[in-house]
């Protein structure tokens, strides 16, 4: 399992952002239409082992399966583009601009909820038999889920929503520390071990992740969840997506690229 040094692996992440940036529009859009749906069947798997365990640990040490797969294809999550692509503006490589940054984090949120949101009707027909019956055991937990953090959050007022980006900014701390990870190793298994271990942290914790989330609450609509698309946008998505962007680029993306890649000089001995 080879390990690369944090200063290897930084320089690995704003190559990796700017390659995104100069990506064509149609290798943006299938890249993070595949992401957004392979991770959303990880978290249809993951609610489903839980439900037929009883035991959420359980779906939490299986659901990193699903980003593992996506990233050692080469898919990009919207988490990941928030940390990667600013590095390449930040170190000022050629083609490397703010516009471009919003440009990829357009098309990369609008491939992972179209990516998202075919599996949900896909796994919505399945926990329903077609809609032809009410959905099964996974199906009403998903509901409830999305109830829980939509009008769950709402019933708290400005707290609820504090809480929510909060948990956004934990969730992509981890996330992006998974993207990170899989710099960190030039083997599978070694990529593999280091990805897992955020990612477990972050789904056991119950926090918030934009792309996970175009899986669950469209999916919870369908299957008869009591709350709106306008109390998933306003009281999770949205706010979810700002708290994964300030955590992801912050206490993974800068700090990294801060003290590893512009090192501060070293102090002179006294």
């Amino acid at each position: 399992m080879a390990y690369l040094a944090p200063a290897e692996f930084v320089t690995k992440m704003v190559d990796a952002g700017e390659s995104k940036l100069l990506m064509s529009t149609r290798d943006t859009l299938i890249r993070a239409y595949m992401a957004g749906a392979i991770l959303a069947l990880a978290a249809a798997f993951a609610v489903t082992v839980s439900v037929n365990t009883g035991n959420p640990l359980i779906g939490a040490l299986l659901f990193p399966v699903g980003f593992c797969m996506l990233y050692l294809l080469g898919f990009d999550l919207l988490t990941g583009v928030f940390t990667l692509a600013p590095l390449a503006v930040m170190d000022k490589r050629a083609g490397a601009t703010w516009g471009g940054v919003m440009r990829n984090w357009r098309l990369v949120f609008t491939g992972n909820f179209a990516g998202a949101l075919t599996v949900a009707v896909f796994m919505a027909i399945i926990f329903t038999s077609g809609f032809t019956e009410a959905p099964n055991a996974v199906g009403v937990k998903i509901g409830h889920i999305g109830e829980g953090r939509t009008v769950g959050y709402a019933a708290h007022g400005a707290a609820g929503m504090l809480t929510l980006f909060i948990r956004a900014v934990m969730c992509n701390w981890m996330v992006s520390t998974g993207v990170v990870a899989a710099m960190m190793s030039t083997s599978v298994s070694g990529k593999v071990i280091a990805m897992w271990m955020p990612i477990l942290v972050f789904f056991y914790m119950g926090f918030e992740h934009s792309i996970v989330n175009m899986y669950l609450f469209p999916s919870g609509l369908m299957l008869g969840g009591n709350f709106t698309f306008m109390d998933y946008m306003i009281w999770n998505e949205i706010p979810t997506v700002l708290g994964n962007l300030v955590g992801g680029l912050t206490f993974v993306g800068a700090t990294l690229y801060s003290t590893h890649y512009k090192t501060a000089p070293k102090r002179r001995a006294a």
